[in-house]
């Protein structure tokens, strides 16, 4: 018979686990998003909306890593978007899809973007201007390292999706 051995002698709190943490951030920063935006935009669609605004045209499987996304997802999201009216897929060679804002699409990123830099300022009031700056940074920086980097355009594995 094994011996189960204890978890841990000094457990760290819940309080204190940096997933545990990182959730709650996330929730914070939805429910900061929706409270700003409404419900009718979800985070993840106005990222796929912003990437399309700096780089019309792009193909499924770039937006897809642009966005952080597994590509199954972004499909998913992009016909969401199309059906709204938002984007217009088009079909390339090799059965990729060239992906651009219609005129509603950017209508809807006008009248959001001028919201974006108040909502962040909100999320991030109750830390002085340099522990903001610094929460960014850090944040940046545990990304940046938890992503890992593709050696080759097929290599690139699928990430968890996030809710669309």
């Amino acid at each position: 018979m094994t011996e189960i051995s204890p978890v841990s002698e000094n457990p760290i709190p819940l309080q204190a686990e940096p997933g545990h943490l990182i959730r709650r951030a996330h929730q914070l920063a939805v429910g900061t998003f929706a409270k700003t935006h409404g419900k009718q935009i979800t985070p993840v669609q106005y990222a796929v909306l912003r990437a399309l605004q700096d780089a019309p045209g792009m193909d499924q499987v770039t937006l897809a890593d642009r966005v952080a996304l597994d590509t199954s997802t972004t499909a998913d999201i992009a016909a969401r978007l199309d059906s709204k009216g938002w984007i217009v897929r088009e079909l390339l060679p090799r059965r990729q899809r060239a992906l651009r804002l219609t005129a509603e699409g950017e209508a809807v990123l006008a009248e959001m973007l001028p919201r974006v830099a108040p909502m962040y300022g909100q999320l991030l009031d109750a830390l002085e201007p340099a522990e903001r700056e610094e929460f960014l940074r850090l944040l940046r920086k545990f990304v940046h390292l938890n992503t890992p980097a593709p050696e080759s355009p097929g290599d690139v594995p699928d990430q968890p999706s996030d809710r669309a």
